[in-house]
């Protein structure tokens, strides 16, 4: 009749059950090292740390002025862009634009470049965005300021040796889609912004390190 007693070291294996639960916490506690590893990984060297004086000089960035021309009347929801002969002979459509010259405003800016490329009277221009376009390959590094105005006519073409022709494009035709687009207009499409909403006028729609390849 003592042996019924005995059987109790059997109640002493229900210890081993809380024994289990260490080895369900055990895979979080891995997954959680996972994460912390990553984190620890090397940032990547900002590129302009790695250029000597001369080279901080000479690789400064430029600072552009995009148009988006708009004819309410006679081309609703369509914006003017040109075909521009790129680096290896193919199209890329871009916006009436140059450089911002020396003491020189945006507004004004983009008034001249739109009347030199165009031989247009832009009318109602304002701020539309802004691009922080970079493309390392090509030594290229612009920031480009774009505005928004209006037009009542038809444009020239006025650089030949620039532009091969000017064609007002749908803003939300899939065909636009199917362009090749210069760099800071494929960056802010891409980025959502839009023309025709809210006047035309947004704050920079790219974060401030970098832009899209084209």
């Amino acid at each position: 009749a003592a042996q019924p007693a005995a059987t109790q070291p059997a109640a002493a294996q229900a210890p081993a059950q809380p024994q289990q639960q260490p080895r369900t916490q055990a895979p979080p506690a891995v997954q959680q090292a996972a994460p912390v590893q990553h984190m620890a990984a090397p940032a990547a060297v900002p590129l302009w740390t790695t250029l000597d004086a001369q080279q901080r000089m000479t690789l400064r960035p430029k600072v552009g002025v995009g148009v988006f021309i708009t004819s309410p009347n006679q081309h609703p929801g369509a914006v003017l862009v040109g075909a521009r002969t790129d680096s290896d002979s193919s199209v890329i459509w871009a916006l009436p634009g140059g450089h911002l010259e020396y003491a020189e405003d945006w507004i004004t800016c983009a008034a001249r470049e739109v009347h030199e490329q165009t031989g247009l009277v832009a009318t109602n221009i304002r701020f539309a965005t802004l691009d922080n376009s970079i493309e390392v390959t090509h030594d290229y590094h612009y920031v480009v300021i774009f505005c928004i105005c209006e037009v009542e006519s038809e444009p020239l073409n006025k650089e030949p040796e620039k532009i091969q022709h000017w064609q007002w494009a749908v803003w939300d035709s899939p065909d636009f889609d199917q362009m090749p687009l210069f760099a800071g207009l494929h960056n802010v499409r891409s980025a959502g912004y839009h023309p025709f909403k809210n006047g035309g006028q947004a704050l920079p729609v790219l974060p401030p390190q970098g832009a899209l390849s084209w």
